[in-house]
């Protein structure tokens, strides 16, 4: 079997973690089986389609360096296909026009309800075909439905859950093309993988109901049958199922709050599958070792520590080259440039062991690049008071006095200036690390002076001499 996946999400929303899992699983999948994955926008639906939606999807993919094989599909360039196989379905018995009135759909509902039944379509369109006419010849609205079979069961397996079936009387005649003439999404989306030779899907649990309808629309088109792969559900922290309205769980989120795609990849293999105890997994092992008999039945529920472990994990771990590639751009976004000394890659070899994300490691890295701007009114009152700038003055002095420029020299001066002072260490490194960083915390002071050099440091420490009263 030449193995064939595909990514078919809805562009109504932007993707998240539950989304992208299934696009993660889909891909390996397909690479472990040197077969193809396919990316379809299902966009039939055009009335909700969000063009920034499309954007969305494939920025993320993209980031994530999930790359799709051919070129990416979409639904809204195959409505001719749509009709031409919906035509032939109407003239082969498998489907039919229904021209059945809001008012009588709704009467029906509220009967079956009343009775303690299934609310379902009874197939008077199907059924009474003389009626039907006289209601065609007033050019009235229609519909079209499948002619669901009546008796008998949809059996399918699935590979992560086992056999699955349904009785056939669960099941009305549901509809295919609406009245306005669009089409629907399970009509669709058996048509373009049959025509994309679609072998196995991936997709969430949600989806379990709309197989069977599927199923008997392939049988109908005596067509074969994908396998399907049915992912268990992803919670949020706060045990609620994942929303494309849910704006921190948005994929591009991650990368603006300063996640590695490597971390996030080899969190969400691990939301649902497993190898032996292993947790840490490079691109080339998870396709290595990707298998669907590892892939849990229950239900898993995002845990942000682990995420943000992870992520330190690769910031430390990774070629610093590499991680500077993403971090340029999360400094890009804090309108930082790095053009001048010192180079952004010492600066991750140095200080990489400190950081969860490249959003706070670029807010650190600014005052590397950047002289002191603002610096906040409780910090001043903190630390820079008329009793800290005697301090101020004396290390600027003694700054200016290293003849070899270390980072042992410089924390010789700071500690000379606390034995002057008689005061403790901390009483003089605060407020230089607030005169130079404008921050509270910081790495080694004598660390920062060093790199950032003699002349900014001094400079920065003259002109917070100049706001003390």
């Amino acid at each position: 079997m030449n193995v064939k996946t595909r990514f078919s999400p809805s562009p109504t929303g932007f993707l998240h973690l539950g989304n992208i899992r299934t696009a993660l699983y889909s891909w390996l999948f397909a690479k472990n089986k040197n077969g193809k994955f396919i990316l379809r926008i299902d966009d039939s639906d055009c009335k909700r389609v969000k063009k920034e939606a499309i954007e969305n999807i494939m920025e993320s993919l993209i980031w994530l360096n999930l790359r799709w094989d051919d070129r990416p599909y979409f639904q809204s360039e195959r409505f001719d296909r749509y009709n031409f196989i919906l035509d032939k379905m109407i003239l082969d018995g498998y489907a039919y026009k229904c021209y059945c009135s809001r008012n009588r759909l709704d009467e029906l509902r509220k009967n079956q309800l009343l009775k303690k039944e299934k609310p379902r379509y009874d197939g008077y369109c199907r059924y009474n075909m003389n009626k039907r006419k006289k209601v065609v010849e007033n050019n009235s609205l229609f519909v079209v439905r499948f002619c669901n079979p009546i008796k008998g069961k949809v059996v399918f397996y699935d590979l992560i859950r086992g056999i699955i079936q349904f009785n056939n009387q669960e099941l009305d005649d549901f509809i295919i093309k609406r009245s306005d003439g669009s089409l629907t999404y399970n009509f669709c989306s058996v048509i373009d993988d049959i025509d994309m030779s679609i072998t196995h899907v991936f997709r969430g649990e949600e989806h379990i109901n709309n197989t069977p309808k599927q199923i008997n629309i392939f049988h109908s088109l005596n067509a074969s049958i994908p396998k399907y792969v049915h992912l268990s559900t992803v919670f949020g922290d706060n045990k609620k199922k994942l929303s494309k309205r849910c704006h921190s769980m948005q994929i591009m989120q991650f990368r603006d709050d300063g996640f590695l795609p490597e971390a996030l990849l080899n969190y969400l293999i691990r939301l649902g599958w497993s190898h032996k105890n292993q947790e840490i997994f490079s691109i080339e092992e998870m396709i290595q070792l990707f298998d669907i008999n590892c892939i849990n039945k229950s239900s898993s529920i995002l845990n942000k520590k682990k995420l943000l472990w992870l992520n330190k994990y690769y910031i430390r771990t990774l070629p610093a080259e590499k991680v500077v590639t993403y971090l340029k751009w999360c400094m890009d976004k804090q309108n930082i440039s790095v053009k001048n000394y010192p180079k952004i890659v010492d600066l991750v070899n140095i200080f990489c062991d400190r950081f969860y994300t490249l959003k706070d490691m670029a807010i650190n890295f600014r005052y590397f690049y950047q002289d002191t701007e603002y610096i906040n009114s409780n910090l001043i009152k903190k630390y820079l008071s008329k009793t800290t700038k005697k301090s101020l003055k004396i290390v600027s002095e003694k700054l200016n006095c290293i003849k070899k420029w270390t980072k042992e020299e410089i924390s010789l001066a700071l500690n000379e200036t606390a034995k002057e002072l008689n005061v403790k260490i901390n009483e003089i490194n605060m407020p230089v690390r607030v005169a130079i960083t404008s921050m509270e915390c910081s790495p080694n002071i004598s660390l920062i002076i060093y790199i950032i050099g003699r002349k900014n440091s001094v400079k920065r420490i003259n002109m917070v001499l100049e706001l003390i009263q």
